[in-house]
């Protein structure tokens, strides 16, 4: 396995600040991952990802193993070629598209075998084939074990069963991925928002040995306070010298509170999909250019982040494009959200170097308790 060395050059409280370092270039944490699922960050150019402040984006194995096909990737140069993104990529295992996407999945203790929700052609998913795709296919810089990411609720007799299967799997998977010096595989830990099963899984992890941790199966349901109980004790459970990444979160609010508690990396759909859908983020949150009281506001989106969607466009003429359908409306927004989010990890960074994290933490708080002005 890989030795990504992982610096860490300050901590606030149980927050900290580092750089992961990849063949492909350094990682600035806490990092957030744009996610893009098919090869693309959806509604932009990777050069516009990358000018946003991108240090590392996300891609998908489920969806690029059914669309284009893995060894249609790789006979085409691999995903960093495919996709003109030339720094670090995490892949996903597929492992929570294949049971929330997929139709009939049929689990067994091999893998998963599916019918994809394209055209209900069918497919096998097993940790050997995941890593295959991620590895050796897609070649992907980080890749993830297979894993089963279970829906809230769940009892502790089912999160305990699917947990313990995600351990084989783990073990399946470093198995498979073997020696790759410049390559890395993360574990991810399970066991919904019980802590004994969480221990008991983070602590198999650490004994199997991974590059790195992800703590998976929340944002699946459980609220925003149970995800906080579970991060106030689950990093504890991880090495310090590995990174630790929180799958699928999520808000503002989400990030910077968990960045509190020790994680280090997240991904989310949230900022693009908000794009496409009108909304530009900001510490108060999300606001809707549909609404008709920015006809005639001649403010940029958001002159604080330095990206040529938030200052040099107003949020009239964003109005304007969002109601008449203008796809240039989902690039800027896009865009914008992109810049914004990586605009608070800089902020986040910052402050734990400087050792105020603490009155930033309050300052979105209060702002995102507040809403809009």
């Amino acid at each position: 396995m890989a030795e990504f060395p992982f610096e860490l050059h300050a901590t606030d409280g149980n927050a900290r600040t580092g750089v992961l370092r990849t063949p492909r270039g350094d990682i600035r944490t806490p990092a957030f991952m744009p996610v893009g699922t098919a090869g693309t960050v959806k509604a932009l150019l990777m050069d516009q990802v990358l000018e946003a402040g991108s240090d590392i984006i996300l891609g998908n194995t489920y969806h690029l193993m059914l669309r284009p096909g893995a060894e249609r990737v790789r006979d085409l140069g691999g995903l960093h070629n495919f996709s003109t993104w030339q720094g670090p990529i995490l892949t996903d295992s597929g492992g929570f598209q294949v049971f929330s996407l997929s139709q009939l999945a049929k689990k067994s203790e091999n893998g998963v075998i599916f019918q994809s929700h394209i055209d209900g052609s069918r497919h096998e998913l097993t940790p050997e084939r995941s890593i295959e795709i991620q590895a050796e296919l897609l070649g992907a810089d980080i890749s993830m074990q297979f894993d089963e990411c279970t829906e809230h609720p769940i009892s502790h007799e089912d999160a305990a069963l699917s947990m313990e299967l995600s351990l084989r799997w783990g073990a399946r998977s470093k198995a498979a991925f073997g020696q790759r010096p410049k390559q890395s595989l993360f574990g991810i830990v399970q066991g919904s928002t019980y802590p004994d099963l969480r221990q008991q899984s983070a602590e198999a992890l650490v004994e199997q040995g991974f590059d790195g941790y992800a703590i998976g199966g929340l944002a699946v349901g459980e609220g925003f306070e149970s995800m906080c109980e579970v991060l106030d004790y689950t990093p504890g459970y991880l090495p310090p010298d590995r990174p630790r990444y929180l799958m699928g979160v999520g808000r503002p609010i989400d990030l910077i509170e968990s960045v509190a508690r020790g994680i280090d990396m997240f991904d989310c759909v949230m900022p693009t999909r908000a794009g496409r859908h009108g909304q530009a983020w900001s510490d108060f949150g999300a606001f809707n250019l549909k609404n008709a009281r920015f006809r005639d506001d001649k403010e940029p989106v958001l002159a604080e982040v330095n990206c040529p969607a938030s200052q040099d466009y107003s949020r009239a003429y964003l109005h304007h494009l969002v109601k008449c359908n203008e796809p240039l409306a989902a690039i800027l927004l896009s865009w914008h959200n992109i810049a914004y989010y990586q605009f608070l990890m800089q902020r986040i960074r910052s402050s734990i170097l400087a050792g105020t994290l603490d009155v930033l933490r309050r300052d979105l708080a209060d702002k995102t308790a507040a809403g809009l002005p």
